[in-house]
């Protein structure tokens, strides 16, 4: 992790207990496992969690797992985009007093904190996690272009084919990591691949 101030830095999720509301939403099968292991000890508080699921990757047996918290509703969604639409409508209907959880993968994170402050939620009713791949979401300071799920630098944009160095340096209103060319200055010369 380097020292770079523009990048979050997450914390960890856990039941506050004179919260009037527990509301979780969190993306992938490893942070479902993980908001699972978190509040399954808390059987009380579980009676007022309400669970949003994103199963992006797929894994219908981390959806059932929080199935059998026993929460007092647990929904599940097939992409980010449908998670975060329901996320603002339950944001709409939240009242003071209650706790959110977000769970996930950094551009996940970016996102739903960005949208719980543009609803106006104060930072100390969220808590963040950061779970599952170490990707990172990258843009590209040529074409600016987006790029989704990189792992390891240096890469090619998938936009504009320029070779790119992944930078520490982090948007936070893009909710993406910055990449730079990295041989512009003899073409075709690449540093070896670092995973993230």
């Amino acid at each position: 992790m380097s020292d770079i101030k523009s990048r979050p830095i997450w914390g960890r999720i856990r039941p506050v207990a004179h919260a009037a509301r527990h509301f979780v939403c969190c993306e992938g099968s490893s942070a479902a496992r993980h908001v699972a292991e978190t509040f399954s000890p808390n059987a009380e508080a579980l009676k007022q969690v309400t669970i949003l699921y994103g199963n992006t990757d797929r894994n219908e047996e981390a959806g059932h797992t929080l199935d059998a918290l026993g929460a007092e509703a647990s929904l599940h969604y097939p992409t980010r985009q449908t998670l975060l639409i329901s996320f603002k409508a339950h944001l709409k209907r939240l009242h003071m007093g209650a706790q959110i959880y977000l769970c996930g993968p950094e551009a996940f994170l970016n996102e739903a904190t960005a949208i719980a402050e543009s609803h106006g939620v104060l930072k100390e009713a969220v808590q963040t996690e950061l779970c599952g791949a170490n990707a990172r979401r990258v843009q590209c300071v040529h074409c600016k272009g987006l790029i989704e799920n990189v792992a390891y630098t240096p890469i090619a944009c998938e936009h504009c084919g320029v070779n790119l160095m992944v930078r520490d340096h982090y948007s936070r209103r893009l909710g993406a990591f910055m990449g730079v060319c990295v041989d512009a200055e003899a073409p075709g010369d690449l540093p070896a691949r670092e995973s993230f």
